[in-house]
C-alpha cells in the first residue's frame, strides 16, 4: 500500500506545467458560489490552482498532512486508492460513503509513537510561545521614521509583484517548470494582482484599523465570516469552524489536518507592516491572527515571515534578517529545526544549485503547501538572492512549490530593503483585484497608505 505522501510526491513529480504564455487563469470572483454537497466532494477529490492548473487531491492531501503532524493514519490510506476508483468511475453514491469514512479515520487516528514530531516542543499560548523564543530578544523600535511610509509601500509592491510572478508557476517542482520556461527570471505572461493569499491581510487590517493593539484574534475570525465566502486547505477549515461557532483558536487547531500549511506564512508580512522595526510586536500579532486558522508549527510560520518583514526596515542584509528572524519562534520547535537544517545546508554551499539538491529531500513527505518546503524555498531565495529581486525570484522558481506564497514574502522583505525595480512594479501598476465583495478593485498606493497611517497610529 503506497503512503499518501508517495501518491502526492508521484503527482507532484510527473506534473507538467499548464503553459501560462497561451492559457488563462480561472479564479473565481466576488460572486462566486462556495460549492456544496456532492459538488464540494468531487472538488476535493480533483482539483486544479486558478492560476496555475497545478493538480491536487485535496483528500490525499489530509491525510498526508495528518501524518507529516504524527498520527498513524494507515486506515485513511487503505481506503485512499477506493476512493479514487469510485471518482474515475463517478460512482458518487459511494464515493460520499467512503470520504466520511476517510474523514473518520483522520478524526480517530492514533498517535504514531514513533514520529519524530513528538519529540519537539510546540507552546500554544502566547505566554508559552514567547518562555521559548531565544532571549533576550532585540528590543523592539520606540519612535516612528518618516521612512516606514515609502518602505511599507515598496513592501505591498514587493508582495504583490512576487505573488503575480509566482501565480503562473506555483504547483509544480523546479525541475518540471524548468523544463516549460528554461531559467525564470521575469513574469511569464501578463502578471496579475489576483490571488486568494492577500485578502486575509487586508481583513487584519480592516480589523486593526478600527481595534488597534487590542485586536483579538476572535475580533478577526469573526471579520473572516463576514467578508469570506470561501477558502482553501486550512483556510477551509477554519472558515467552516467559525461558522459553526467554533472560535479562536479552536477554528485553526479543531480537526484541521492543514493546521501546519502555509496560511500564516503567506499572510502575516501584514503584521510586519504596520509593526516596522518592532519585531517582537509583528510576532505577537502574527500569532493573535495565525491562531484564527492554524497551529503550532502554522502559526510559528506566520510569526517567523512577520519578525523578518518587521526586521527588513532596520536591517538591509537578507541573511542577517532571516538568521534574526529565527529568535522570534519557539526554539525547540520542529518548524525551527527544519529551518536550522536549511540553514545549515545554505552556510556550508556556496553554490546556490549545489545548496537545492541538497536542501530538497529534507521535505520529501510534505506537500508543497505545507509551511515547510516554502519556507526552505524562501531562506535558500533570501540567502542566495543577494538583495536582487530578479535573482531571488529565479532562486524561488527553481524551488517551486508554492511559488506566489514563497515570492510575496520574499518580496516583501526586499522591497522594503530597497525599492522594486520599475520593470517589477510598472507591469502590475495601481491595481489590487481581489474576489471580496466591495474590494473587488483596489488601489495599492492607497492600500500602502491606509496600512502606513494605521502602523504609525499604534506606534
Amino acid at each position: 500500500m503506497k503512503k499518501a505522501w508517495q501518491i502526492e510526491r508521484k503527482l507532484r513529480d510527473e506534473a507538467v506545467p499548464m503553459d501560462r504564455r497561451i492559457h488563462d487563469s480561472n479564479w473565481f470572483d466576488a460572486e462566486f458560489v462556495p460549492p456544496q454537497g456532492d459538488d464540494l466532494i468531487q472538488l476535493f477529490w480533483k482539483s486544479n490552482v486558478p492560476g496555475s492548473g497545478a493538480p491536487e487531491i485535496p483528500y490525499q492531501e489530509m491525510i498526508q498532512a495528518q501524518a507529516n503532524k504524527g498520527y498513524d493514519v494507515s486506515k485513511a490510506e487503505e481506503l485512499l486508492p477506493i476512493g479514487l476508483k469510485l471518482l474515475k468511475e463517478d460512482k458518487r453514491e459511494e464515493l460520499r460513503v467512503v470520504t466520511a469514512q476517510i474523514l473518520a479515520a483522520l478524526y480517530e487516528a492514533p498517535i504514531d509513537p514513533d514520529s519524530a514530531y513528538h519529540t519537539y516542543s510546540h507552546p500554544e499560548t502566547w505566554e508559552t510561545v514567547l518562555q521559548e523564543m531565544k532571549q533576550p530578544i532585540s528590543q523592539d523600535a520606540k519612535t516612528w521614521n518618516d521612512s516606514f511610509a515609502a518602505q511599507i509601500y515598496q513592501g505591498w509592491i514587493g508582495q504583490l509583484a512576487g505573488g503575480a510572478f509566482g501565480t503562473a508557476i506555483e504547483g509544480y517542482t523546479g525541475e518540471q517548470i524548468e523544463k516549460v520556461y528554461g531559467k525564470v527570471n521575469y513574469y511569464i505572461t501578463q502578471p496579475e494582482t489576483m490571488n486568494d493569499d492577500v485578502v486575509y491581510e487586508l481583513i487584519f487590517l480592516d480589523v486593526y484599523e478600527e481595534k488597534g493593539k487590542q485586536t483579538s484574534s476572535v475580533d478577526l475570525g469573526l471579520e473572516w465570516i463576514k467578508q469570506i465566502t470561501f477558502g482553501w486547505s486550512a483556510e477551509w477549515i477554519a472558515l467552516r469552524n467559525l461558522n459553526q461557532g467554533l472560535m479562536p483558536p479552536l477554528s485553526g487547531s479543531w480537526n484541521n489536518p492543514y493546521s501546519d500549511w502555509i496560511g500564516t506564512q503567506m499572510r502575516e508580512m501584514i503584521c510586519g507592516l504596520v509593526a516596522p522595526a518592532k519585531p517582537l510586536e509583528a510576532a505577537r500579532l502574527a500569532f493573535v491572527d495565525g491562531v484564527v486558522s492554524h497551529s503550532k508549527n502554522g502559526v510559528y510560520g506566520g510569526m517567523y515571515a512577520a519578525a523578518m518583514t518587521a526586521i527588513a526596515f532596520s536591517e538591509t542584509d537578507p541573511r542577517n534578517i532571516v538568521l534574526q528572524g529565527l529568535n522570534y519562534i519557539p526554539q525547540n520547535s520542529e518548524y525551527m529545526a527544519i529551518s536550522k537544517a536549511v540553514l545549515e545546508v545554505c552556510q556550508n554551499e556556496t553554490d546556490p544549485q549545489k545548496a537545492w539538491k541538497k536542501i530538497e529531500p529534507i521535505f520529501e513527505k510534505y506537500n508543497w503547501i505545507h509551511a515547510y518546503p516554502n519556507i526552505g524555498g524562501v531562506i535558500y531565495s533570501l540567502w542566495y538572492g543577494a538583495g536582487s529581486f530578479e535573482e531571488s525570484m529565479s532562486l524561488l522558481a527553481r524551488a517551486g512549490n508554492d511559488v506566489d506564497c514563497s515570492a510575496g514574502l520574499v518580496g516583501t522583505i526586499l522591497g522594503i530593503i530597497n525599492p522594486i525595480p520599475e520593470k517589477w512594479s510598472e507591469p502590475i501598476g495601481d491595481l489590487l483585484e481581489t474576489y471580496i465583495k466591495g474590494k473587488e478593485q483596489l488601489s495599492i498606493r492607497e492600500l500602502a497608505d491606509k496600512t502606513a497611517k494605521v502602523a504609525k497610529k499604534t506606534y
